[in-house]
């Protein structure tokens, strides 16, 4: 009975060490992605995730990048790829894979389209980035489009709804099998 309580006793803890050890590893990779550039990211506590420092907004009822924007997303692309190549090599040995999320939004307007409308906005971001070859690696990246159209959380409120007409970027890491060293 005592060889069984040990044997027991030193699987268990095994097997906590190594839980340990991946929610460890876990936690060292969703902080890597806290590497992204000041300049362009700020973290925002309340919805737990990473906004453009500027808010790149669209004219009402279009989906066309304001030139004064375009260089800010090229740089922001940029900025992206680099970190993705960055984690990509820091964890070459680990089952890790990037979203790189860009949401179009819509102003509550009442025009008939925004949800499509949303999409398209998102849309010009991605081709944007194709045009100027600044796609992250795809090996560990990819990209997904959304439109959240009138939806969605962290809207500005009634009083700032022409704001809404926007985009977010968010990069969520995907985990798989963690390899404990």
């Amino acid at each position: 009975m005592l060889v069984l309580y040990v044997l027991t006793y030193l699987k268990l803890t095994n097997q906590q060490k190594a839980t340990e050890q991946q929610l460890n590893k876990i936690k060292e990779i969703q902080a890597a992605v806290i590497e992204l550039p000041k300049e362009y990211f700020a973290y925002d506590s309340v919805y737990k995730r990473f906004s453009l420092v500027r808010n790149i907004e669209f004219e009402e009822r279009e989906d066309i990048i304001k030139e004064k924007d375009i260089q800010y997303l090229v740089d922001v692309g940029n900025s992206i790829r680099t970190l993705i190549q960055r984690l990509k090599n820091k964890y070459a040995n680990q089952d890790i894979k990037y979203v790189v999320i860009i949401e179009g939004m819509a102003s509550r307007d009442n025009y008939f389209d925004n949800f499509p409308l949303s999409y398209k906005r998102a849309w010009a971001v991605q081709k944007l980035w194709q045009k100027k070859g600044i796609m992250p690696d795809q090996s560990v990246c990819e990209i997904q489009i959304a439109g959240s159209g009138t939806s969605g959380i962290g809207r500005f409120p009634n009083a700032e709804e022409k704001k809404n007409q926007r985009i977010l970027i968010q990069i969520v890491p995907k985990i798989g099998e963690i390899k404990i060293e």
